[in-house]
C-alpha cells in the first residue's frame, strides 16, 4: 500500500474509533475534486457548492462502509457522482440526458488539426486570456457524459480504471468519450490558435 493510502487508511480508522476532527484532514486534498465532479455535472456553481457539502456529510456518515477496494478518492468520486446526479434529476429531470449524444452526432465529418489533447496547446497560447475563457466555456458545454469523464480524467488526473470505477463504466468507455471530448474541445479552440503546427507536450497538465 502507498504512502498516501497508508496515512488514509490511518486517519479512516482513528475518525472510526471517534477522532471525529480527523475527518477534516482525510477530506481536504479531495475538497476541489469533490467541486469539479458535482460542477461537471449540475453546471451551476451554486447547486455545486451544496451538492459538495451533501457529498462530505454522506462520506462521513457512511466511511465505515468504505472497505479500501478502491482508493477513497474514487470512492469519493463516485458519492459527489451519484450526488450530481440525483441533484439533475430533481432540476431538469431527463431532458439533459436526452441531449447527451447530440454533439457526437455531428463528430464523424469533423477532421481535427494537428492537436491530439488540448494540453498539448503550447503555454504561451494558454496564457492568452481570450482562449483560457474559450477553453472554460467549451468544458462547460460539454454533453453531460463527456464532460464527467474529461473532469476525472483531465482535470483531477484520476486513472482510466479509477474513472470508469466512479462512473460505472468499463474502461473502454472512458477512453471512447474521453476522445470525443477533446475532439470536441480541439474544435472549439482551434480558431483561437495563431498557428496548427504540433505543439510541445507537457506544458500544461490543467485546465485554468
Amino acid at each position: 500500500m502507498r504512502t498516501t493510502e497508508t496515512h488514509e487508511a490511518g486517519l479512516i480508522a482513528r475518525v472510526l474509533a471517534g477522532e471525529k476532527e480527523l475527518f477534516h484532514e482525510l477530506i481536504r486534498p479531495y475538497e476541489r475534486m469533490v467541486y469539479l465532479t458535482l460542477f461537471s455535472i449540475v453546471k451551476n456553481e451554486a447547486e455545486a457548492g451544496d451538492g459538495a457539502q451533501q457529498t462530505v456529510i454522506s462520506a462521513y456518515r457512511h466511511l465505515a462502509s468504505f472497505r479500501g477496494d478502491a482508493k477513497f478518492s474514487t470512492w469519493l468520486a463516485t458519492i459527489a457522482i451519484n450526488e450530481g446526479r440525483k441533484r439533475l434529476r430533481k432540476a431538469k429531470g431527463a431532458a439533459e440526458e436526452s441531449l447527451k449524444e447530440q454533439a457526437a452526432s455531428h463528430e464523424g465529418d469533423f477532421t481535427p488539426a494537428p492537436l491530439t489533447d488540448w494540453r498539448e496547446i503550447p503555454l504561451e497560447a494558454l496564457e492568452r486570456k481570450e482562449l483560457r475563457e474559450a477553453l472554460r466555456v467549451a468544458v462547460a458545454e460539454l454533453p453531460g457524459i463527456y464532460r464527467q469523464v474529461f473532469a476525472l480524467r483531465d482535470l483531477e488526473e484520476l486513472s482510466v480504471e479509477e474513472t470508469a470505477q466512479a462512473l460505472g463504466i468499463n474502461p473502454g468507455a472512458v477512453k471512447v468519450r474521453l476522445h470525443r471530448a477533446r475532439i470536441m474541445l480541439q474544435k472549439r479552440l482551434v480558431p483561437f490558435l495563431k498557428t496548427t503546427a504540433p505543439a510541445r507536450r507537457g506544458f500544461f497538465r490543467r485546465a485554468p
